[in-house]
């Protein structure tokens, strides 16, 4: 989604409010201009005693509220145009707080939205998105850029559907009053719109190279506390602390140029201004006392009051400018993240309802990932899983193994060949409808911030009795009922509370509870000492032993039981058989097994 498309999608969304917001400011301003045509009547009763004399646009005002109140004597006069006065500005607050009240919907509901739209985005994202970007970077574009988005980009919004409305009035009532002055008054705001649009310019650019150097930024601290265990072990704490300090540098340098530029926006406009007024005072005071204006003196002291009110819109939108350029960097970063490509399902509706009755077959397949497609990660793969069975899958790192898992569970398809079930090519089918029937116990294990009882469900909606069975089954229901609050006891952060071994339990427990003919089991039992692991392989092949099983290993006595055993090699199959079978050849798996004895 590209800027353009972007700002198309807000003002359709959030066009009606806006409009509000225009309608209640240009109200404001219109009581605003109210008010100050207030200065002369209440001039000429000062100095003259009397309303005689009035210009047009005051004698309409003081037409208006005599409709209501009398103007008999001096000092009821006095105070009818106080009483006026202080209604006036009531009301004008009063409109503009209702203003800002529905401009608080539009920032909130916006922030809420792209927040919600980044995390529904990352969740429909494919692996290969998690494998190449980094989480942190995620991070700052999902808090910091929406943040900034919304407090740069809707600050400008806001002041362009109010500071025009009242300029524009302003201005309107300043030719009315003089329009030889007021020319004279606008000369230099050429010069000033150049500047201030020299320094958005450069403010957009410098804003998306410090959004970077801050998604960095979190990357590495983000990567640091998952890996302080190693940088602690290897002592590694200063050079990290080095490179910190370098990103970190990096970023601040930046950010402070941008400090500079933003803040220079407002002054440099205020001095601009500013210094109009002052050639207004002098042109405007010189024709006065010269008597060749139009103005008389306490005419002039409201045009002068009118025209001093135009320095703060002139002002704002000029800062618009630079703030909107500082986020539309913000905005770019969330935006290209929400055009990324998601994972598709072309066959998410289909009618073909999976079953696993038969077999899985692999038909010559071979796969590269898409950011090295000169590395072959499997080659010409071809084998067969008939219902039921037990096969496994042994080689060195990096040989394919956990590959040939994610084309099983469609998380990658293959580049050539094909994989079946039942014959049926599984492309036919819905992803969500397919992956149905695996469940994974991998190396990886993963445990949420929540309790024993909701990661082991995990959504499904089973009696506790069942969670129970399954928690037994995994062998950690002992270990769950020693703490005070047993299933319900909260694991923290990534299941930090508890051990890796424990974390793998959860994770069988959360498998078994899915009930699924087929278990992808990938090193399922690494985190767990020999004793452990062999009392849950026997337990594992108790539970399962009716279920297809896809076993992935590193310790290759946990696979002797297997129907067959596929040895890779560099993404292709070199042997095959039986555990007994492979040991008679004495080739790679004899090798591999002799290396680990």
């Amino acid at each position: 989604m590209e800027n353009r498309v972007f700002f198309s999608w807000f003002f359709a969304r959030y066009g009606f409010r806006l409009f509000i917001v225009f309608v209640l400011n240009a109200v404001t301003a219109v009581i605003s201009l109210f008010s100050f045509m207030m200065i002369e009547p209440f001039l000429k009763l000062l100095f003259s005693g009397s309303l005689e004399g009035l210009s047009p646009v005051s004698n309409f005002v003081v037409s208006l509220i005599s409709r209501n109140f009398s103007f008999d004597s001096l000092k009821g006069s006095y105070f009818v145009l106080i009483f006026a006065a202080i209604i006036l500005f009531f009301l004008k607050n009063l409109f503009q707080y209702l203003s800002q009240s529905t401009m608080a919907f539009v920032r909130s509901n916006l922030t809420y939205t792209l927040r919600q739209s980044m995390y529904d985005k990352v969740i429909s994202m494919p692996l290969s998105f998690f494998n190449k970007e980094k989480r942190g970077d995620f991070i700052s574009r999902s808090v910091n850029d929406v943040q900034e988005a919304e407090y740069t980009v809707l600050t400008a919004i806001y002041q362009w559907f109010t500071d025009p409305v009242t300029l524009v009035l302003y201005l309107v009532f300043l030719f009315y009053l003089d329009y030889q002055l007021t020319l004279w008054s606008l000369l230099l705001l050429p010069p000033s719109l150049l500047l201030i649009g020299w320094l958005s310019h450069s403010l957009r650019r410098d804003s998306r190279t410090a959004k970077q150097r801050l998604g960095a930024l979190t990357s590495f601290v983000e990567e640091t506390m998952a890996g302080y265990k190693v940088i602690a072990m290897f002592g590694r704490q200063e050079p990290f602390h080095k490179r910190y300090d370098d990103i970190n540098r990096s970023f601040h340098d930046k950010q402070r140029k941008i400090y500079r530029k933003s803040y220079l926006a407002s002054p440099l406009s205020e001095f601009l201004g500013v210094t109009v007024v002052m050639v207004v005072l002098v042109i405007g005071g010189t024709l006065v006392l010269s008597e060749r204006s139009p103005l008389s003196a306490e005419l002039f002291i409201t045009y002068i009051a009118v025209f001093s009110q135009t320095i703060n819109p002139v002002k704002n939108i000029s800062s618009a400018f630079a703030e909107f350029r500082r986020g539309q960097a913000a905005i770019e970063r969330v935006t290209t993240f929400l055009s990324e490509e998601e994972e598709t399902d072309e066959n998410k509706s289909s009618s073909l309802v999976p079953e696993f009755n038969e077999s899985i077959v692999f038909d010559d397949v071979s796969f590269v990932y898409s950011d090295a497609p000169d590395v072959p990660v499997l080659r010409n793969l071809s084998f067969t899983l008939k219902r039921g069975q037990t096969i496994a899958f042994v080689g060195e790192s990096g040989s394919g193994k956990t590959t040939i898992s994610n084309l099983l569970m469609r998380f990658f398809d293959p580049v050539t060949g094909c994989v079946k079930l039942d014959g049926v090519d599984v492309r036919s089918f819905g992803k969500a409808s397919y992956r149905s029937l695996f469940a994974l116990v991998s190396q990886e294990v993963m445990v949420f911030h929540d309790t024993f009882s909701n990661n082991i469900t995990f959504g499904k909606d089973v009696s506790h009795e069942e969670v129970v069975a399954a928690a037994k089954a995994a062998g950690i229901h002992d270990f769950i009922m020693s703490f005070p609050k047993g299933y319900d006891h909260c694991l923290g952060d990534m299941g930090g509370t508890i051990s890796g071994g424990q974390r793998q339990k959860v994770s069988i427990a959360r498998a078994v509870l899915r009930k699924v003919p087929v278990f992808i089991l990938d090193e399922a039992t690494s985190a767990m000492d020999t004793e452990s692991e062999r009392a849950m392989q026997s337990s594992i092949h108790s539970l399962l032993k009716d279920c297809t099983k896809v076993v992935i290993a590193h310790r290759l006595s946990t696979i002797a039981d297997a129907d067959c055993i596929y040895v890779l090699h560099d993404g292709a199959v070199v042997e095959s058989g039986t555990h007994e079978e492979l040991l008679a050849l004495r080739g790679q798996y004899y090798k591999l097994l002799t290396i680990q004895n």
